[in-house]
């Protein structure tokens, strides 16, 4: 934070949300605009950063700081920790997740399970209590929000649903002081300093810190002294905010995450007087009209019971425990496709073949044949996402299956399995029906292996 405030060029931040991401993405291309770091295309045509003149890719930037953590566990255990859980966004497609575990490659780390936050913070939430109750996890931090409904019941927890946005969270609450205080700056020094890198990262941090001062206050101050300097001399930006202009500021943001609980529920088939419990996980879950919004949905108060920071970690660990003690207490987490899988079909068509919210690991096969005649391989494309329109979702992978008999259009029969795993991640085999020969193709956040 403090080397963002005078080297912003070079202070990678936000950068969960640029994981995983096509560099030509929507998402990317709006990253570019309002962050200070350069964004570059890597070869692989995901997102990158350059910190001084010298190229990352986000899963290198990851590493570092999984090493950093690495670090401080050897020295606290005074031991080597070579393997971790790590928890992703329950919205993560497959590209994230595989950026993730790659992440934790270059960190020297075996990951032998990556769950989800809100699956974390239920563990960690019932773990040793022999609860049975339908809960919703509510987890809005700094960069993405994800709701999902589990059932608990003694050691299992089954995920009814998930839905997300992984473009929503505590920096966009911040964003909207940041551009009322930009306005009224502009309003009265006729003084735009959205040019002025260093202005802009002062003003983020004190936006931010009113913010939280205005969830415990009524009323507070946006002061950023020596903002600018010109030939008048030095400008302050003393700007004063009360809650409830936040409260108004922000409104749209919450309404979007009510939007997004009340799908979660439709989809797992519940109503809000259902749910027995509800979790709020996340920095941002401490702003008072959170709390009031979320306890009028569900006719009740959200549980006190966790530790909104420490709570996806806290399950993290208890994963952790029980993966590598055999004595220790067997649980079963049941979770979901966050994100429908499907193929790429002529005319820009999106055909699912793993629908959302499909329990894991799951398997599905698909019989493909040849369109002309002594065709000698097939092709499909892999997508995820919602949209019936293929370029609207998120293309995974071209995959080629080559080595099929010559014969007539249509004669050829290709068996394509797509398994999904525990981590969510998906691989992809196929087998000529014919010949019975096999051939296995992983989505990688790298090249394709096809062998």
């Amino acid at each position: 934070m403090r080397q963002s405030l005078i080297n912003p060029e070079n202070t990678v931040y936000g950068a969960k949300r640029l994981i995983g991401r096509p560099y030509d993405s929507p998402i990317v291309q709006e990253i570019k605009r309002a962050f200070h770091y350069e964004i570059y295309k890597t070869a692989n045509n995901e997102a990158g950063v350059v910190i001084k003149d010298k190229k990352f890719t986000l899963p290198q930037v990851s590493s570092l700081i999984l090493k950093e953590i690495r670090n401080w566990a050897n020295d606290y255990l005074q031991q080597e920790v070579n393997k971790a859980v790590i928890t992703v966004p329950a919205y993560f497609n497959d590209r994230q997740r595989q950026a993730v575990r790659e992440a934790g490659r270059l960190a020297g780390l075996e990951v032998p399970r990556i769950i989800n936050e809100p699956t974390a913070a239920a563990l960690a939430y019932g773990f040793g209590r022999g609860l049975e109750q339908k809960i919703v996890v509510y987890d809005l931090g700094g960069g993405t929000f994800d709701v999902s409904v589990l059932e608990l019941g003694e050691d299992v927890y089954q995920v009814l649903s998930t839905y997300g946005d992984t473009f929503l969270g505590g920096v966009d609450f911040d964003n909207r002081i940041v551009e009322y205080c930009l306005d009224l700056f502009d309003k009265e020094h006729n003084i735009d300093l959205m040019g002025d890198r260093v202005a802009m990262q002062r003003l983020k941090e004190a936006s931010e810190a009113a913010k939280k001062e205005l969830s415990f206050r009524d009323e507070a101050v946006v002061n950023v002294p020596y903002v600018h300097q010109d030939e008048t001399g030095a400008k302050d930006l003393n700007i004063p905010l009360n809650r409830k202009l936040l409260e108004e500021m922000v409104s749209p943001l919450i309404d979007k995450t009510v939007r997004t609980c009340r799908e979660a529920l439709d989809m797992a088939r519940l109503r809000p007087q259902d749910v027995d419990t509800v979790i709020l996980v996340g920095g941002q879950t401490r702003m008072p009209m959170i709390w009031r919004r979320v306890q009028e949905l569900f006719g009740r108060p959200p549980s006190k019971g966790v530790h909104p920071d420490e709570v996806v970690a806290a399950g993290a660990a208890i994963m952790a425990d029980v993966l590598s003690r055999p004595e220790a207490s067997e649980i079963l987490l049941m979770d979901v496709v966050p994100v429908s899988f499907g193929l790429v079909l002529p005319g820009d068509r999106f055909k699912r073949i793993i629908p959302r919210n499909t329990p894991i690991p799951i398997k599905k096969t698909r019989v493909f044949t040849t369109s002309k005649d002594n065709q000698t391989s097939v092709k499909i494309a892999v997508a995820q996402g919602e949209s019936a329109v293929a370029t609207e979702n998120t293309l995974l992978k071209n995959i080629a299956f080559r080595g099929l008999k010559e014969q007539p259009a249509g004669d050829a029969k290709v068996e394509v399995t797509f398994a999904i795993d525990a981590d969510g991640i998906l691989q992809i085999s196929a087998k000529d029906r014919d010949t019975g020969a096999e051939i296995k193709s992983y989505i990688t956040q790298g090249a394709l292996d096809i062998s």
